[in-house]
């Protein structure tokens, strides 16, 4: 992978923190809205959801008019720059279960670490699927509060009760639309929605108010990658969810309980007629 080019004097006017570090480095190219890219990948990780680097390349595809102005008010910010100070890299902290295991019983961190543990999952492997795509690194601040963005993604699974079945996973993107608008999630979260629906025909489950439900669950929650990590980790996950305005993930829940009863497995939705599994819908 390219390490980022030096900043020169050509490049001196460019907005940049207080320690130097450009907001965006001269040579990222601006992102170019390709939905048609988009759509093929989003079939393409119909074929194998395990494969995530399906889902960066969504995201790079349909970039969102929002994204530079949040990542300006945060990063330029006197919090941002405490943030950059504290927290420069997430992963190492979040990987270190040893570490976090020390902080109260009932914590965020304690339930973080038994998810990760449970799924066989580490923040390092989320990085190392991304670094499949062999995008170049620029060491700007855009970088920075992507990078944090992508690793705060199994934290929100945590806070937020959803699990890593099918709906679950478009539970958090679509939570994560809520904090973060993006073209990206609102077409993986609706759209696998639908395949969710059409891959368990006659299912009385509301999958798309359990979807809906976590869309306004992100948009009043706090944006989690604005926090400090560290300071969330230690908290009571319950008074965590409360502070945030997560509430319990009813629908969700509900949907679990109607394919049980149907005799549906929720973990594997998609897996168990594949025939039904096909492109999103189209207006």
């Amino acid at each position: 992978m390219t390490d980022a080019s030096p900043i020169t004097e050509a490049t001196a006017d460019m907005e940049t923190a207080a320690d130097g570090t450009p907001l965006r480095h001269p040579d990222r190219e601006m992102p170019k809205y390709r939905p048609l890219l988009a759509y093929h990948h989003f079939r393409e990780l119909l074929k194998d959801k395990e494969d995530t680097s399906h889902v960066f390349r969504i995201f790079e595809a349909l970039p969102h008019k929002s994204f530079m102005p949040r990542v300006r008010n945060l990063v330029l910010s006197e919090h941002g720059e405490r943030l950059r100070r504290e927290e420069p890299y997430l992963p190492p902290i979040l990987d270190d279960h040893e570490t976090l295991r020390k902080l109260p019983q009932g914590s965020v961190a304690h339930a973080y670490c038994d998810f990760m543990e449970s799924e066989g999952l580490s923040a390092a492997g989320l990085v190392a699927e991304a670094d499949k795509l062999g995008r170049r690194r620029y060491g700007d601040l855009v970088e920075w509060f992507g990078f944090r963005s992508r690793d705060t993604h199994d934290l929100m699974h945590v806070l937020t009760g959803y699990g890593r079945d099918a709906l679950g996973e478009q539970c958090v993107l679509l939570f994560t639309h809520g904090q973060q608008p993006s073209h990206g999630h609102l077409l993986i979260g609706y759209a696998g929605a639908l395949n969710i629906k059409r891959g368990a025909k006659g299912s009385k489950a509301p999958v798309f108010k359990a979807v809906r439900q976590a869309q306004k669950t992100g948009a009043a929650c706090p944006a989690l990658v604005a926090m400090s990590i560290r300071e969330l980790l230690a908290m009571d996950l319950q008074e965590a969810r409360k502070k945030l305005n997560i509430p319990e993930p009813h629908w969700y829940r509900e949907c679990h309980r109607i394919w049980r009863q149907e005799g549906i497995d929720p973990y594997d939705l998609l897996g168990t007629e594949p025939g039904e599994v096909g492109a999103p819908a189209t207006a």
